[in-house]
C-alpha cells in the first residue's frame, strides 16, 4: 500500500513539473543532454599571438588569434595532408622550432593520465605525415629542444628517432620490463599521486636525455579479476576469466627504487646521477632548465613534508641542492602542478606560513620574491583575511610579472591576479565566481574561463589588463534549455558547529514550500585539499549546473553539499587538521551538518540520506557509523574502507606508515565502526578498479555480516574507478536514486 501512494506522489509532482518546466529523466543526465560547449586543448604558440586546438570533428589542429579568437590558419588537416590516413586526431604536440608536429592517434588508456598511441611525424611545410616508429605505439613522446630529435618510450625502454637522419631510431635503454623497470615513465603510484605521466626530459643543448628510472621488482603485485562482460566484449575470457596483475605499493610496504640517469646521444654513454636521494624517497618532477649543464630535479622524502630541488650536471652526475622547503605534516602535492620554470627563475608555491603562496627563485635557488597575501582583501562566505593561491600560470621575466589565481575572499570564489615586480597585485577577473586563465606565451592576452553557480561557463579572451576582448562561448542555449525545465534554487550558506564554521550549498526543489517537511540528500567527498563548494556551475555529484541534484528535487528532495575539515581553500591549519586519523573529523562535520540541517523547519530530520564517491563513499561509511544515529541511509560508490589497502604515497601524506601510526588506520575506518552502522547502506564498486581496489568493499562486507548488518551491494563488471562504459552510469544512478526513495520516502 505504501508503494503505491508512494507512486501516486510520484506521478502528481511529475504532472506538475510538466506543466511548470519540462521534468528532467536520468538519461538526459548521463547522456550529455545539458553537457556544456567547451573550448579544450588550447595550446598556447610559441610567436606568443596565437593558440591551437583540434576541430570539433577531430579532423584539423587550427591555429587561431589571441586577440581576435579569429582562425588565422589551419596547422593540420587530415584530408589533405600528404602520406598515411589520419581517421582521428587525438592529441599533438607542436616542436619547439613550429616546424613539425606530432599527431596522436589510436590512443588506448592504461591508467588516469598514462596511455599509449600511435603517432605520426608531420612536416608543416612540405605538408607531409610518416609515422614516428613502426615498432608498435608509443608513450610520451618528447621533442628536443633544437627539433630535429624525439625521444618516446616503448614496452618501458626509451627510444630515440633522429629527423635529420632519416628518422633513424635507436633504442637508449634495454632492461626495461613489465613489473619490473620503467625508464622515463613514472610507476602507477607516483602517475596518480603526483599527477603526471612522463619523467623524461632533453638537456637545453639537445645533447643528453635525463630519466628516471623506477625499479619495482620488489614491490608487491596486485591483481583483478577479468571477465567477458559487455561493451567493450573480452571473448578471451568467455569460458575462464583472467586477471590483470601489476605493481602497487600499500602503506608501510616497499616502493619502486628510483635513479636519475643520463644518456650521451654523441657517445652512447649512460651515467647514473649522483642524486642524495634517501632509499625510499621520490622524484615527483625533473624539469630541463635552460642551462645545458643543469636539470631540475624535485625530490621529497617518503614522509613529504620536505621537498629539496637539485640542479643535477647530466655530464658530470654532480647534484647541487638549490631549495629546500620544510612544512609541517606534509607538503601539498599541488606545488608540483603549479610549479613554473623560466629561462633564469623557479617558481613555487608553499604553505609554509599556513596558506598556500608563491616564492620566487633564480636558478641557484636565491630568493627573490614572495607573492604573499593581497593589500586589501575582502571577506565573504567562511572568508578570512588570506590569500590561498590555487594556481600559477606564469612568470613574464620581461616583465617581472606574474600570473595566478587566488581565493581572497573566502574558499568559493576563485579570482585571476597579477602580480607585479614592484609589489602591486591586480585583480584581472573582479567578477564574482570561479575565473581561469590559459595565457599566451607573452602573456599579452589570456582566455578565460568564467561561470558562478546560477551561469554555465563562458569563454573570453582577455588583454593582461582584464580587458574583454571578445567572447568564444557563452554557453546561452545551455542556459536557455536549463531554464526550460523545472528547475530548482541554488543557494549558499554558513553554520557554526561546536568546533568549527562550514560552508555548503543547497538545492531547493522548484515549487519549495517552506511549511513542508523534505527529505534531504547530502552530497560530499570530503577528502584532503578537495573542494566541492565553489561558485561554479559544475558543482554536484554529476556537474552540469548540479543536475543531478535537480533532478532528485523534482522528485521531492532538498539536496545538500557541506565541504568538511580537511578540504581545501582555507588555509593548512583547516586542511590538515585530520592529519593522523583520516575521517574522524570529516565525518564529524558532516553528522554536524545533518544536524543543523534537522533543525530547519523545512527539513525532515528523520529522513536524511548521505552519499559519496571514492574518498566521498569513505565518508559516507564513516559519517554513517560516527555513533549519531542522523542518516536514514546512504550510498558509498568505490570506497576506501581501510587506509592499509591504499597506496604508499597518498595515504602516507596523511597518516604516515601504519608502523608509525597503527592505531589511525585501525581505529578510524569503517571496518573497525562496522558495528555502528546506523541506517540502510547501498555498497557499489566496479570489479576492476585499479585505484580503489574492490578489496575495500569485499572486506568491508565481511566485517559488515560479522557485525549482523544489513546492506545492499553491486558490483560492476570490468569496470575501473569511474564506473562508466555502455549502459553503466545510467543504471549505477537509477539503482542510487531507487534507493534514496525507498529509503527517504519522497513525496
Amino acid at each position: 500500500m505504501k508503494k503505491t501512494m508512494i507512486l501516486g506522489g510520484f506521478l502528481l509532482l511529475a504532472a506538475f513539473q510538466v506543466w511548470a518546466g519540462k521534468a528532467l529523466q536520468l538519461t538526459d543526465i548521463v547522456g550529455g543532454t545539458f553537457r556544456e560547449q567547451t573550448l579544450a586543448a588550447v595550446e598556447p604558440l610559441a610567436d606568443g599571438e596565437s593558440y591551437a586546438q583540434i576541430s570539433s570533428d577531430k579532423k584539423q589542429i587550427v591555429k587561431y588569434s589571441f586577440r581576435t579568437g579569429k582562425q588565422t590558419a589551419v596547422l593540420f588537416d587530415a584530408a589533405t595532408a600528404r602520406g598515411p590516413k589520419v581517421e582521428r586526431i587525438d592529441g599533438y604536440i607542436i616542436s619547439p622550432d613550429g616546424k613539425t608536429m606530432l599527431i596522436q592517434t589510436q590512443t588506448t588508456p592504461i591508467y588516469r593520465r598514462s596511455f599509449t598511441a600511435v603517432y605520426y611525424l608531420y612536416s608543416i611545410a612540405n605538408n607531409k605525415l610518416e609515422p614516428l616508429s613502426d615498432g608498435g605505439p608509443q608513450q610520451t613522446p618528447l621533442f628536443s629542444p633544437d627539433g630535429t630529435q624525439v625521444a618516446f618510450v616503448r614496452d618501458n625502454n626509451i627510444f630515440l628517432v633522429k629527423l635529420l637522419y632519416n628518422n633513424s631510431e635507436s633504442q637508449v635503454t634495454k632492461d626495461g620490463k613489465r613489473n619490473e623497470v620503467i625508464n622515463g615513465l613514472p610507476d602507477w603510484v607516483c602517475e596518480e599521486e603526483f599527477s603526471h605521466n612522463s619523467a623524461m626530459v632533453f638537456s637545453a643543448d639537445s645533447r643528453q636525455i635525463v630519466w628516471v628510472r623506477y625499479d619495482e621488482s620488489q614491490v608487491r603485485e596486485y591483481a583483478m579479476p577479468l571477465f567477458k562482460g559487455l561493451q567493450p566484449e573480452r571473448e578471451e575470457y568467455a569460458t575462464y576469466p583472467g586477471f590483470y596483475t601489476y605493481k602497487y605499493p600499500k602503506p608501510g610496504e616497499q616502493n619502486a627504487k628510483v635513479q636519475v640517469m643520463s644518456y650521451d646521444i654523441k657517445s652512447h654513454q649512460t651515467r647514473t646521477i649522483q642524486l642524495p636521494l634517501d632509499a625510499d624517497g621520490y622524484i615527483p618532477r625533473i624539469k630541463m632548465t635552460s642551462d645545458p649543464q643543469k636539470v631540475a630535479v624535485f625530490t621529497l622524502n617518503r614522509h613529504q613534508d620536505c621537498l629539496k630541488v637539485y640542479m643535477a650536471n647530466p655530464l658530470s652526475t654532480i647534484c647541487k641542492l638549490v631549495i629546500e622547503d620544510r612544512v609541517d605534516k606534509y607538503i601539498n602535492e599541488n606545488v608540483f602542478a603549479q610549479m613554473k620554470m623560466t629561462d633564469h627563475s623557479i617558481v613555487l608555491t608553499s604553505e609554509r606560513d599556513g596558506y598556500n603562496h608563491i616564492y620566487l627563485y633564480n636558478l641557484n635557488g636565491q630568493l627573490l620574491r614572495m607573492v604573499g597575501d593581497l593589500e586589501k582583501p575582502g571577506t565573504r562566505l567562511g572568508g578570512t583575511a588570506h590569500t590561498v593561491v590555487t594556481d600559477v600560470y606564469g612568470y613574464d621575466e620581461a616583465t617581472g610579472d606574474i600570473y595566478f589565481a587566488a581565493l581572497t575572499t573566502g574558499p568559493t570564489d576563485q579570482k585571476v591576479f597579477v602580480s607585479h615586480k614592484g609589489g602591486k597585485t591586480d585583480c584581472l577577473t573582479p567578477k564574482q565566481g570561479w575565473s581561469s586563465a590559459v595565457f599566451s606565451k607573452d602573456f599579452k592576452n589570456f582566455l578565460c574561463t568564467w561561470s558562478d553557480l546560477n551561469t554555465p561557463t563562458t569563454y573570453t579572451l582577455c588583454n593582461n589588463q582584464g580587458k574583454v576582448l571578445t567572447t568564444l562561448i557563452d554557453n546561452k542555449a545551455l542556459a536557455e534549455k536549463y531554464a526550460s525545465y523545472s528547475m530548482g534554487s541554488k543557494e549558499f550558506f554558513v553554520f557554526t558547529t561546536p568546533e568549527t564554521k562550514l560552508c555548503g550549498w543547497m538545492v531547493k526543489p522548484a515549487d519549495f514550500d517552506p511549511n513542508k517537511k523534505y527529505p534531504v540528500v547530502m552530497y560530499q567527498y570530503g577528502g584532503p585539499g578537495n573542494q566541492q563548494v565553489r561558485n561554479a556551475w559544475g558543482i554536484g555529484m554529476s556537474g552540469q549546473g548540479a543536475i543531478l541534484e535537480q533532478y532528485l528535487c523534482q522528485l521531492g528532495y532538498i539536496c545538500v553539499c557541506v565541504d568538511n575539515r580537511g578540504t581545501g581553500g582555507r588555509g593548512a591549519e583547516f586542511e590538515k587538521c585530520t592529519y593522523l586519523r583520516l575521517g574522524e573529523l570529516e565525518a564529524r562535520d558532516q553528522v554536524e551538518a545533518a544536524l543543523w540541517l534537522g533543525q530547519q523547519s523545512y527539513v525532515d530530520k528523520e529522513r536524511i540520506a548521505i552519499w559519496g564517491w571514492s574518498y566521498g563513499g569513505w565518508n559516507t561509511l564513516m559519517s554513517m557509523s560516527e555513533g549519531r544515529p542522523v542518516f536514514c541511509c546512504g550510498v558509498a560508490i568505490a570506497p576506501p574502507t581501510c587506509w592499509r589497502y591504499y597506496d604508499t604515497i597518498y595515504t602516507e601524506r596523511f597518516m604516515r606508515t601504519p608502523q608509525e601510526n597503527a592505531q589511525g588506520y585501525d581505529e578510524v575506518c569503517p571496518i573497525a565502526r562496522a558495528g555502528k552502522l546506523h541506517g540502510a547502506l547501498l555498497l557499489c564498486h566496479g570489479m576492476a578498479d585499479d585505484n580503489v581496489h574492490y578489496q575495500n568493499t569485499a572486506e568491508y562486507v565481511e566485517a559488515l555480516v560479522q557485525a549482523d548488518k544489513d546492506f545492499r551491494q553491486l558490483v560492476y563488471t570490468n569496470r575501473n574507478h569511474s564506473i562508466y562504459g555502455g549502459n553503466t552510469r545510467n543504471h549505477l544512478f537509477r539503482q542510487c536514486v531507487n534507493f534514496f526513495n525507498e529509503n527517504c520516502h519522497a513525496k
